[in-house]
């Protein structure tokens, strides 16, 4: 991402904001999901920067210095030497129109990314990188789209033994509503091709043409085609008069171009699968790997905020117990703890008792409780006589239950004057109470973030910082 990916200016924090998380994503993914394979190399399809074409020489060396950033090329002489081959997007040097008349583009790109049309091999495969830009360039005098084809023409199939494998940042043609397979999340992209005025170039395009594409299958005769520019995934089969061609459009890595599925392709070349087989596609496997859904991370987090900050609001000031119905849930489970606890009191108190044998007039035993008389302690005579109007209530009502606290709160709440008229006590201001509630709410989330800030900030710059 860059300025020109959002249409904000480069001082924008919401621009910094929004590059930093970008990369950051892009970087652990890469760390943690891709260097774990031990990668014998890495390939790039194109479009490492945003708007590559249109910034200025300044803009364009930080945009280069976060790309290595991300996927550690500033770390690779401290690492087992990985090679990593590079493929030009039109994000890196435009259409042919641009950069027909802006070549400085292209000089800029080759001088750190090396050429744009190539070839290297791995695993008895051989790897072809086309500059495809350049193959429909509308100038049919162009120098870069001779260049391009002089290149294509020089690896006929005659010159080698090995399968190949073509590289191509625009896809191959496929007509309209071409299904892509179950890995794509968008809706499928037609063909569209803009051309500049006076024969000028291409503007714009989403696929190569029909003829350009025939002539690089036939030239090339590939056992498999790789491609970028959609930012999703794309599986189709070209018919060829030589057998059928899989190309595998991947999708973007970053969680913010448009694919919220970012992705990338594992992809194994060696020896054939089996000795006797002569079919050179089993020199070539592929798989598709998905990383985390970074935008569901964060609508995770934010909901999670939200119910923090919604629990803080309208939690209770005086706990649970102040809920409705919740008084007379513990008064119910406090009467029931009363009644086992006395029915468990009488009934030791029955198993304690003296018994006496008594024989009735049939010579039969019967055992019979004695009655034990309880003398009167000292603070019941004192109260006889100083309140022998309480006492005998008190005795009368040994066992009924104490007035309940909360309805001693109520009567004690309203004051009688005089005259029997009930006058209440003044309330408190809500405006007090909301904004009593409110400091609670930013204490409490002060307090949270004192402990999750610091371990967040030390987490997120451990992945960002080189090692």
């Amino acid at each position: 991402m860059d300025s020109t990916s959002l249409g904000l200016p480069s001082s924008s924090i919401a621009l910094q904001a929004a590059e930093f998380y970008t990369d950051l994503n892009m970087r652990r993914s890469f760390q943690s999901a891709i260097l774990p394979f031990e990668p014998d190399m890495v390939l790039f399809l194109g479009d490492h920067f945003d708007g590559g074409p249109y910034m200025s020489d300044e803009e364009w060396q930080e945009s280069l210095f976060r790309f290595k950033h991300i996927f550690s090329l500033n770390e690779q002489r401290r690492k087992p030497h990985i090679p990593i081959y590079y493929l030009s997007g039109n994000h890196d040097i435009g259409y042919s129109a641009f950069f027909s008349a802006h070549p400085e583009v292209l000089s800029r790109y080759e001088k750190e990314f090396g050429s744009r049309n190539y070839q290297f091999s791995a695993g008895k495969v051989d790897f072809v990188v086309i500059d495809a830009q350049t193959l429909d360039a509308g100038a049919r005098k162009s120098k870069e789209r001779s260049s391009s084809w002089e290149f294509i023409k020089t690896l006929s199939p005659g010159n080698t033994s090995n399968p190949k494998v073509l590289l191509t940042h625009i896809p191959l043609y496929r007509p309209d509503n071409t299904p892509c397979g179950p890995h794509r999340s968008s809706a499928v992209i037609n063909q569209r091709v803009s051309y500049a005025a006076f024969d000028q170039g291409i503007t714009y395009q989403n696929y190569l043409t029909k003829e350009t594409s025939d002539l690089l299958l036939s030239l090339l005769q590939p056992v498999l085609v790789l491609s970028g520019h959609d930012h999703d995934q794309c599986t189709v089969v070209h018919s060829t008069p030589f057998g059928p061609v899989t190309e595998h459009t991947l999708g973007t890595i970053s969680w913010q171009q448009g694919n919220l599925y970012p992705s990338f392709m594992l992809l194994s070349a060696g020896p054939k699968l089996s000795q006797n087989s002569t079919d050179l596609k089993h020199e070539v496997m592929t798989n598709l790997c998905f990383l985390p859904k970074q935008t569901h991370i964060y609508i995770w987090y934010i909901c999670q905020f939200a119910v923090t900050v919604l629990l803080l609001v309208f939690w209770p000031t005086n706990g649970l117990s102040s809920l409705p119905y919740m008084n007379t849930f513990v008064s119910f489970m406090r009467s029931v703890g009363a009644e086992l606890v006395s029915r468990t009191k009488e009934k030791d108190d029955e198993e304690d008792g003296e018994y006496e044998m008594v024989f009735d007039a049939e010579g039969s035993m019967h055992l019979v409780k004695k009655a034990v008389a309880k003398a009167p302690s000292a603070s019941s005579d004192s109260r006889t006589i100083g309140r022998g109007s309480v006492v005998a209530r008190a005795t009368a009502g040994k066992h009924q239950l104490e007035p309940d606290s909360s309805i001693l709160v109520e009567m004690g709440s309203e004051m009688t004057s005089e005259d029997g008229a009930k006058l209440a006590r003044p309330s408190k201001s809500k405006v007090r109470k909301v904004l009593q509630r409110l400091f609670r709410v930013i204490q409490s989330l002060v307090v949270i973030a004192a402990l999750n800030v610091p371990l967040y900030m030390m987490l997120l710059f451990k992945d960002w910082i080189d090692h």
